[in-house]
């Protein structure tokens, strides 16, 4: 019986032959997986990466993505997200339970604090702030109760780098886990598990990507049962990822460490450059001596990332740091950063740093964080330069 055209389409018989490679890789992308009979479907687990379940639990391309992630940063478990954001989310939905306090850095990424005010707190889930640059602070909030401590490296927005390694060794000698956001030094600065932490978050979005088009996360782990409790609140929340998505991420993973380092080399000289113009108080950039950290980051590192705020001087008014940031031609006005763009935002600290931290966090002035991209180093100075005459004279 000959078959009408739809049904022919559906079940067409071609398969392409054995034998095909490319540089970059295929893109698989499903939805509903098929098996070759119902003992294979009812055999299959969907905890495991040793095959295919369903296409919101991965395909080839984006178990592919995981072993790539994994060899970057030394881990034996990856899961992906939609989000950097997301990434944190499942690390604290898969290890925090009712009745568990969480440990924050006090400059921490913002989102992050929102969350633990918000949907983890109605959880039952507590949480203190530390002072990422005394390890002795944490150790006073640490107790039986604290499940996870948050260390990032550097500090959100105000760039401190902490004494990484007293800060995950006095939370594991209270029985704590401790979860590292690691986007900043995208598994090329230093690696996250040789200092001892348990979990690496990672935000795709930035250096991994490197297009400003992607939006995406992973959460890396080497033990097997943090992976068990992490992949299982990933599975439960029904957190997956597009393939397509995880193609642009794949095809920029192998010049990331090109594009790092040419990020860190633009943003070290206009760092030093801005240091000495007389409308800037302060550079905080962790490779730079006077920064806050700078001799840990000096201990840790072998590279930075292309990102640094600077603090401008208090006698100048709000409105003139905006109409700095608005005379700028080639940087973009935007959050994020790791892209081929420039961008600055300025941001309040008074609303950021304040009560218990703010003398060891809350730096003096008018503070600009800068994402240095790809363009030309000389470009960027004379835009600099620019603008700081017009806006200040």
């Amino acid at each position: 019986m000959t078959q009408a055209l739809p049904t022919q389409f559906v079940h067409h018989p071609y398969r392409p032959p054995e034998g095909f490679e490319a540089i970059v890789p295929a893109v698989h992308k499903a939805s509903t997986v098929l098996f070759r009979d119902v003992a294979a479907l009812r055999a299959r687990s969907k905890i495991g990466r040793e095959g295919y379940s369903y296409g919101l639990l991965g395909t080839p391309t984006s178990y592919r993505l995981e072993q790539q992630l994994c060899t970057l940063e030394g881990a034996r478990h990856c899961v992906l997200g939609p989000s950097g954001l997301a990434a944190i989310t499942v690390t604290n939905v898969g290890l925090l339970r009712q009745g568990d306090e969480l440990l924050l850095p006090a400059n921490v990424y913002g989102p992050s604090l929102i969350q633990a005010r918000g949907p983890l707190a109605r959880m039952g889930v507590s949480h203190q702030l530390y002072d990422p640059t005394r390890v002795d602070d944490l150790k006073s909030r640490l107790s039986a109760r604290t499940r996870l401590v948050w260390v990032e490296a550097p500090g959100s927005v105000t760039m401190e780098f902490p004494d990484l390694c007293g800060l995950v060794q006095a939370a594991r000698e209270a029985g704590a886990t401790v979860a590292l956001d690691n986007t900043w030094g995208a598994g090329i600065a230093f690696s996250p598990f040789e200092m001892g932490v348990d979990v690496s978050v990672h935000a795709l979005t930035k250096y991994p990507s490197g297009g400003g088009d992607v939006l995406m996360g992973a959460t890396l782990t080497r033990d097997d049962a943090l992976h068990e409790q992490i992949h299982g609140a990933h599975t439960d929340l029904g957190i997956g990822v597009a393939a397509n998505d995880v193609e642009f991420v794949l095809r920029s993973l192998p010049s990331m460490a090109l594009r790092y380092a040419a990020h860190d080399a633009a943003a070290r000289d206009l760092a030093r450059w801005l240091a000495a113009q007389p409308q800037v108080r302060q550079v905080l950039h962790p490779a730079l001596p006077g920064s806050p950290g700078h001799e840990h980051w000096a201990t840790h590192c072998s590279a930075a990332a292309g990102l640094f705020s600077v603090m401008f001087h208090a006698r100048y008014a709000q409105q003139q740091i905006d109409a700095f940031c608005d005379g700028l031609k080639l940087f973009g006005i935007g959050y994020s950063w790791g892209g081929p763009m420039s961008l600055a935002v300025p941001y309040d600290l008074d609303g950021m740093r304040g009560g218990a931290f703010a003398g060891t966090l809350r730096h003096e002035g008018h503070l600009v964080r800068f994402s240095i991209g790809l363009e030309g180093v000389e470009d960027l100075r004379a835009d600099l330069a620019q603008a700081l005459q017009a806006a200040f004279g």
